[in-house]
């Protein structure tokens, strides 16, 4: 038996050694970044435009915590009612029957084409158009009416244009979540011998929520925001609040510090809230919650020199 022969050692390929690939470009970035961020902060803590002193005497004052009040409850019952009207006007947009999907089409219509504003102004001043609303039967007997005054106040009229507008945009939310569940489903429970309303409630709805709560949590961000429109029409809130406070200091720079502190801090625990309701209805699909990572680091690769 004979020894096989020794590998020549001459022709082997040398070993490869790998080089990181250089980013300089992020680097000279994170760079420009720092240097901006410095200028940022050290202008905040030594421009005495500011007045941090007049932000901390109105933060947590009355007038801007009632206006805060205000706002909150603008936006949460808006919201209610744009839900709630967003869903109704979601079925009716996808009913076979033409008579309550062209309803839902031209109230969407009208109520996305023309602006927030001028649907604030038009409820306040209805009694200009109507000065009485009454119950009753068409063309016959009236059984109770108001004064549109009473009826509809400043607040009432903040929550007609900001909860009918809301509505309208969420029937569009809505009805895009509804259609991204599968016919199938539909079908499957229709052989069980499900109603349309049950199946709605029990199949359609819980799946379409994975959809629908993404754009639904912006839009309440969106409506925290744009409950500053009815100063408008008067009604109190929280810019509102720090208007009337600056129009008598003239501390103008502070006191929009301040609602625009607040409104951070609002929208910051909204965005907690979201991610955690996002995150419970995202369970078992195999994006999570908030689907794939578009900016997720990629692994390092080398370049190859010999």
């Amino acid at each position: 038996m004979t020894a096989s022969p020794p590998l020549d050692t001459a022709r082997r390929p040398p070993p490869i050694k790998a080089v990181p690939v250089r980013h300089p470009g992020r680097w000279l970035a994170v760079a420009v970044l720092a240097v901006l961020a410095a200028m940022l902060v050290n202008t905040i803590l030594t421009n005495d435009g500011f007045r941090w002193p007049v932000v901390g005497e109105y933060l947590f004052s009355g007038p801007v915590l009632n206006g805060l009040r205000n706002t909150l409850v603008l936006t949460v019952l808006s919201m209610a009612i744009g839900i709630v009207g967003g869903i109704g006007l979601a079925v009716m947009r996808l009913s076979p029957n033409p008579v309550l999907s062209s309803v839902s089409a031209v109230y969407i219509w009208l109520f996305r084409g023309t602006p927030l504003i001028a649907q604030l102004l038009f409820w306040n001043f209805l009694a200009a158009l109507y000065p009485r609303l009454a119950l009753g039967i068409p063309f016959g007997p009236e059984f109770i009416s108001f004064d549109t005054n009473q009826l509809i106040n400043q607040f009432a009229a903040c929550l007609l244009g900001l909860g009918l507008n809301e509505a309208a945009y969420m029937a569009e939310i809505v009805r895009g979540g509804l259609q991204s569940v599968d016919d199938g489903q539909t079908e499957a429970a229709g052989a069980l011998g499900m109603s349309r309303s049950q199946t709605l409630r029990r199949i359609v709805l819980p799946q379409a929520m994975r959809v629908i709560i993404p754009p639904t949590g912006n839009e309440t961000i969106s409506m925290l925001k744009t409950t500053s429109l009815v100063v408008v029409i008067g009604y109190f809130e929280l810019l509102t609040s720090v208007q009337r406070i600056y129009s008598t200091n003239f501390q103008t720079i502070p006191l929009l510090i301040v609602a625009a502190a607040w409104y951070l801090a609002l929208t910051s625990l909204l965005s907690i809230g979201q991610g955690f309701v996002e995150r419970h209805y995202g369970r078992g699909t195999s994006r999570g919650p908030t689907g794939p990572r578009l900016f997720a680091r990629a692994p390092e690769q080398g370049t190859a020199t010999g």
